[in-house]
C-alpha cells in the first residue's frame, strides 16, 4: 500500500517529512519516500514544550471560530504587506510572541485594523 501513496506523492512533486498517522517519513536523497513506524518519544513533554503547544492550539482555535470577514481582513494583511506567509500565520506568530509593534506597523503599513475577538 505505502509504494501506491509514494508512487502518487513523487507525481505531485512533493517532497515530504515528518509525521502521518503512525508513520514518520522523509524523502532519501535518491528522491525515494523512506517510511518507518512512529518512535515513541523518550521521555514525557517538559513544561515548556506542553505551553508552546498550547499556544498553537490557542492560535488555532481563535482561527477557526473567527468570522470569515475577520479571516479575510488578516489574510489581505498579509498580502498587502508583502508578507510571504498567511493571515493565519500572521495571527499564530501575533499570538506567540504578543509583539504588538509588529502588527500595529502591519496595520499602519495596510490601512487594515487587525483584531482578536
Amino acid at each position: 500500500m505505502l509504494s501506491k501513496i509514494d508512487k502518487y506523492i513523487s507525481l505531485l512533486g512533493l517532497k515530504i517529512q515528518g509525521d502521518l498517522g503512525p508513520f514518520t517519513c522523509y524523502t532519501s536523497q535518491r528522491g525515494r519516500i523512506v517510511w518507518f513506524l512512529k518512535a515513541p518519544p523518550k521521555e514525557p513533554a517538559t513544561w515548556e514544550q506542553k505551553m508552546r503547544r498550547n499556544v498553537f492550539a490557542f492560535a488555532a482555535q481563535c482561527w477557526q471560530t473567527m468570522e470569515p470577514e475577520t479571516r479575510q481582513r488578516w489574510n489581505e494583511a498579509a498580502r498587502r504587506a508583502n508578507l510571504r506567509i498567511s493571515g493565519y500565520n500572521l495571527l499564530t506568530y501575533f499570538i506567540s510572541t504578543d509583539d504588538r509593534e509588529v502588527l500595529r506597523t502591519i496595520m499602519n503599513q495596510t490601512g487594515i485594523v487587525l483584531e482578536l475577538k
